[in-house]
C-alpha cells in the first residue's frame, strides 16, 4: 500500500481570453490553486479548481495549513475515504464554497493519480458512458455586446462547428433581451441551440415574466434565472413555464441537487466539478439527475468535464470556455462539433510546469 508522502499547493491567476461580463458580475481573473500529491512509491496526480476574481488565497491557505498535513501518511487510493475525511475535518465550514473548491483541489488530483495508475483516462476509470459528447460555446454571448456583434460571434461559432451557442440575458428591460434573442435567432436557424443565461439577476415575478417571451425563440434552457438559494421560487418558474430550467453552478453538496431534483425545481443540472467538491461528488450527482432523467450539462472547466461527461449516460453538453491554455501543452479535442475526451491515462490535462512557475503568485507551500 501506496502512502501519500508530499502535498503542494500554489496558485496562479490567469487573465480571460476575452471580456466577459453577465448580469451581475464581470469575470476579472481566474484565481486557480493547483494542488500536486505525490506518494512514497513514486506516483503523483495534480488537481486544481477556480474563482472568477477573489478567494483564491482562502483556498490555498485552507488547504495548506488544514487539508494538506491531514493527508500525510494516508492511503491515495482511498479516494471516498479521503474526501469524506476532509469534509468532517472541515464541517464546521461546510457547506460552502470555498470549502468545496478546496476539496476538489485535492479531490481531482486523487482521481488523476488513480487514473495515472491505472493507466486509464478519467472517462473510463470513472464510467466509460460515451465517446463524444456535443458542444456550446459561450465565448461570443456576454452581456456588454450589442445585438451585430452576437450575430457575428453566433455565426462565427456555427461556422467553426460549434452546436450551439449561449447569450447572457438581464439587460434593463426584457425588450433588450428579446432584441438581442430574436437577432440571434434569425440569424443562425432554427437547427442551432441557444442557451440563455440569468446568472441569477431576476426576482420570481421577473423570471416568470421574462421566460414567456423566451419562449418563443425554442430556447436549449434559461440558466441560473433566481438566486440558487430559492428553491421554492425555482419550482413555481418551472411550473410556469416550458421552458428547461437549468441550475447548478452555485450549489456546494449532491444533497442541494436532490432538493432540487424531489421538487421539480430544475430539468437540467450544472453540477460544476469544482464548486460540487471534486470528481467524487460530481460523479454522485450526475447519476443522482440520470435517476430523475434528467441531462447534465456542467458549467465552465471543459477540459475536466469533458472527461466526466464522457464517463455518464446524461450528459448532454459540454460548455466552450477556454481558460487555461497559457499553463497547458494539451487543447481540448474538438471534431465536428463534439469534444472528444483524451485517450491519455490521468484527467486529459498535461500542465506546464515552467509556465506554472513563472506565473504562481507565491512559493508553493508544502507539506511531507
Amino acid at each position: 500500500m501506496s502512502k501519500i508522502s508530499r502535498v503542494e499547493v500554489l496558485q496562479v491567476d490567469l487573465a480571460p481570453k476575452v471580456k466577459r461580463t453577465d448580469a451581475i458580475q464581470a469575470f476579472i481573473t481566474q484565481e486557480t490553486p493547483i494542488v500536486r500529491i505525490f506518494t512514497d512509491d513514486g506516483a503523483e496526480g495534480s488537481g486544481y479548481t477556480y474563482t472568477i476574481g477573489s478567494g483564491g488565497s482562502s483556498v490555498v491557505a485552507l488547504i495548506r495549513d488544514h487539508m494538506a498535513p491531514w493527508l500525510i501518511g494516508r492511503d491515495p487510493g482511498m479516494v471516498e475515504e479521503l474526501w469524506k475525511g476532509l469534509f468532517f475535518l472541515t464541517h464546521a465550514i461546510s457547506v460552502g464554497a470555498i470549502t468545496s473548491l478546496a476539496l476538489a483541489a485535492i479531490d481531482t488530483a486523487l482521481w488523476d493519480l488513480r487514473c495515472r495508475r491505472a493507466g486509464l483516462p478519467l472517462h473510463v476509470m470513472a464510467g466509460g458512458a460515451q465517446r463524444r459528447v456535443p458542444l456550446y460555446t459561450t465565448e461570443g454571448g456576454w452581456l456588454h455586446l450589442e445585438p451585430q456583434a452576437l450575430v457575428d460571434e453566433t455565426l462565427a461559432a456555427r461556422a467553426a462547428g460549434f452546436r450551439g451557442a449561449k447569450i447572457k440575458v438581464g439587460r434593463p428591460h426584457v425588450s433588450e433581451d428579446m432584441v438581442r434573442l430574436t437577432a440571434v435567432r434569425e440569424a443562425a436557424g432554427a437547427g442551432f441551440e441557444i442557451m440563455v443565461d440569468a446568472n441569477q439577476a431576476f426576482t420570481v415575478a421577473e423570471a416568470i415574466r421574462r421566460a414567456r417571451p423566451y419562449e418563443t425563440l425554442d430556447l436549449a434552457w434559461f440558466e441560473e434565472p433566481l438566486p440558487a438559494e430559492d428553491l421554492n421560487g425555482h419550482v413555481r418558474l418551472s411550473e410556469s413555464t416550458s421552458l428547461p430550467i437549468a441550475i447548478g453552478e452555485s450549489l456546494y453538496h449532491p444533497a442541494h441537487f436532490r432538493e432540487y431534483l424531489q421538487r421539480g425545481a430544475c430539468s437540467i443540472v450544472q453540477v460544476d466539478v469544482a464548486r460540487i467538491g471534486g470528481i467524487t461528488p460530481w460523479l454522485k450527482t450526475a447519476h443522482l439527475a440520470e435517476t430523475f432523467n434528467v441531462a447534465v450539462c456542467p458549467h465552465f472547466l471543459m477540459e475536466l468535464h469533458v472527461g466526466l461527461c464522457a464517463a455518464v449516460p446524461n450528459a448532454a453538453w459540454v460548455e466552450y470556455i477556454p481558460q487555461l491554455d497559457a499553463i497547458t501543452s494539451s487543447r481540448l479535442n474538438i471534431a465536428d462539433g463534439y469534444a472528444v475526451p483524451s485517450d491519455r491515462p490521468g484527467l486529459g490535462i498535461e500542465w506546464d510546469w515552467p509556465a506554472i512557475e513563472r506565473r504562481q503568485t507565491a512559493l508553493p507551500a508544502v507539506a511531507r
